[in-house]
């Protein structure tokens, strides 16, 4: 970077730290507010604001995205879009809702925590910006918005001036410099800006149940101070009482309740009084006022548990649960894994990951085996699950199911993602696989026998064990197939040409059969009949049956003449089954020739030649180094010659 951009970037954070760095009086504050009232927003608000400032988008099944997620939690925008329309925008506008617990209820390493620090991260980010700013008394120890000085019976008055509401109250530190240090002059109370951080404790909290016999609930209310105690005399004045609880330093914020569930009643007690109430109860003082958005996770377990005890009821009336399932789509889950591997960092006596190569696929099949672990039998007849995970993951088309089957899937089984392996075993089993024997490239039958050999440890029981086994084999399965097209597409010379030029065939000929007309033939220029024996090699690739022939025929027409229409041109890709069918036309015819070349232990020079060219187009184009492009070869030739 050069020295004149990182000058520029310094003076942007000294402009940065200097608006961050206001004081002023309430008067001042005023003039802020008049300008932009959202300045007094309550917490709920202002988490809603900070996802929506982040931009949204529609996604393909139509459920909103939200771009403040995206490059953290894949694959959950169903969960993600229940949690801001159903909770946080409602929430944002003072609706009752807000007056809920909000609570993560899902499966080990499913990303409840993720979730939780994506937003009080967030909130830290966004109290410094512009939009998101936070201002407060200053020496308030619970970052008192400086409105709550406004008596009562003014506020009506001011929310027809200003257009803000006022709710709450003066803290009892507040109260009490009010009258004794500022002298009852409100328009000379300091002001100044804050800025949330969990590290400093400014406007977010987290708590996490611990012995019951040492913890104290004072952790989230605050405790007396004994030594100011001896000063002052009495337990009520709030010179003597240390207000740096978990509840208290939140005020404004986001109150993290980490594996609520297990927490004894008393902590619960105080957690639905400043979630119902908005208020805080703390020794010697009457109810505090604090405006927190509290945010709770537990596991499925302890959430059936408490969830079933009639005891609870009156809790459970507090709370708003969002599940928070693993993720069901093949390409989110690698996004996963991608994301998992590009954060470890290893220290310098260690191996360093980035010089060992991971095959094309390798992550893909460490995805396909997790996701058929979470994903429910289907109770419609022939659907696999390697099929539901196909369509999941956005196949337009698998065999005879398509994406119109998708909702009636997704609403068969609510608690579908609840189960099945965690993302943290699989992420541990490939790195395992990486570190393992100082290999330069791992690949993706590396992987599998790493999962394999991990599953003794993960499983409780044999018939777990077989289960998952039998997912195992299914995956190889899987990658067989995909390793074929790989190796039979790199034999193809420009294959995308090859493709084209038997598409369009295909095309001509299914044009005239159609139309009833002839074609041209492209040696001698007669008209001749439609090659039947052309049309029906492709279409058996993909099962089309005689008596369907004429109607799979009329259907790619209607698609050319609706691609045609949009001022489009159709190709290769412009209809997925007929993209299979050319596919699986083109490998059948050198399949001989792959089976040849790549399982001859000692090829001729002839040979040799093409496995060279085979390998520099894997390397070149489909991202495989040599070494794992020759192991690729070799698997492909023994599958071949199975």
């Amino acid at each position: 970077m050069a020295q004149w951009d990182i000058l520029k970037q310094l003076e942007t954070a000294s402009a940065q730290v200097e608006k961050l760095n206001w004081e002023g009086t309430f008067v001042d504050y005023l003039d802020i507010v008049k300008k932009n009232p959202r300045v007094a927003d309550l917490a709920h608000a202002r988490t809603f604001d900070m996802i929506m400032a982040a931009g949204t988008s529609d996604g393909p099944d139509g459920v909103r995205t939200y771009e403040f997620f995206k490059n953290d939690i894949f694959g959950l925008e169903r969960t993600l879009s229940h949690l801001v329309e159903e909770y946080l925008n409602p929430a944002s506008r003072r609706l009752d809702i807000r007056k809920r617990i909000l609570m993560l209820v899902g499966p080990v390493g499913g990303g409840k925590s993720t979730l939780v620090t994506l937003l009080k991260k967030g909130i830290e980010r966004y109290s410094r910006t512009d939009e998101g700013a936070v201002y407060a008394i200053k020496g308030c120890p619970m970052h008192e918005e400086p409105l709550h000085l406004i008596p009562e019976e003014m506020r009506d008055q001011f929310k027809s001036e200003f257009g803000v509401h006022i709710e709450g109250d003066l803290c009892p530190v507040c109260h009490w410099k009010l009258a004794h240090e500022w002298n009852n002059k409100i328009d000379q109370v300091p002001v100044h800006r804050i800025a949330f951080s969990e590290r400093q404790r400014v406007g977010i909290g987290t708590f996490k149940p611990a012995d019951p016999k040492s913890q104290d609930v004072a952790e989230l209310t605050g405790s007396v101070n004994i030594q100011a105690l001896t000063e002052y005399g009495l337990e009520s004045d709030p010179r003597a009482y240390n207000f740096d609880g978990e509840l208290n330093i939140a005020n404004r914020g986001i109150m993290e309740f980490i594996e609520m569930l297990k927490a004894e009643k008393r902590f619960l007690y105080e957690l639905n009084t400043v979630a119902g109430e908005q208020t805080i109860k703390a020794s010697r003082f009457a109810l505090i006022y604090a405006d927190i958005a509290v945010v709770a996770h537990t596991n499925e377990y302890e959430y059936n548990s408490y969830f079933g005890n009639k005891e609870n009821e009156a809790m459970i009336d507090r709370i708003f649960v969002v599940r928070v399932p693993y993720n069901l789509k093949l390409h989110e889950e690698v996004r996963i894994y991608e994301k998992l591997i590009g954060q470890s960092q290893l220290s310098d006596n260690r191996i360093d990951l980035s010089d060992v190569h991971i095959a094309p696929g390798t992550l893909r099949v460490a995805s396909v085996f997790a996701l058929l672990t979470r994903l429910k039998p289907s109770k419609k007849s022939g659907l696999s699950l390697m099929t539901k995970l196909k369509l999941y993951d956005g196949e337009k088309q698998v065999g005879d199911w398509d994406q119109k089957h998708i909702r009636e899937l997704q609403e068969e089984f609510q608690d579908e993602g609840m189960n099945g392996v965690s993302p943290r075993f699989v992420i541990n089993r490939i790195s395992s696989a990486l570190v393992k024997g100082g290999k330069q490239c791992v690949n993706p039958i590396d992987v599998l026998r790493s999962l394999r050999d991990g599953l003794q440890e993960y499983t409780s029981s044999e018939e777990e064990h077989r289960r998952l086994l039998g997912f195992i084999d299914e995956t190889r399965k899987d990658y067989d197939e995909l390793a074929k097209k790989e190796v039979q597409r790199a034999f193809v010379y420009s294959y995308e040409e090859s493709a084209k030029t038997l598409l369009d065939n295909y095309l001509d000929n299914v044009d005239a059969f159609c139309n009833r007309t002839k074609v041209k033939d492209p040696i001698t220029s007669d008209d001749v009949e439609p090659d039947e024996r052309l049309m029906r090699s492709i279409e058996e690739q993909i099962g089309i049956s005689e008596n369907a022939k004429r109607e799979f025929r009329e259907g790619i027409m209607r698609s050319v003449a609706s691609v045609s229409r949009r001022g489009g041109s159709f190709g290769v890709g412009s209809d997925e089954r007929l993209k299979e069918a050319l596919e699986k036309k083109l490998f059948t015819d050198l399949k001989d020739i792959v089976k040849i070349t790549t399982s001859t232990k000692t090829p001729d020079a002839e040979q040799l030649k093409k496995i060279n060219e085979v390998v520099e187009r894997l390397v070149d184009n489909h991202g495989y180094c040599p070494i794992c492009a020759n192991e690729l070869l070799k698997y492909v030739g023994t599958l071949l010659n199975r």
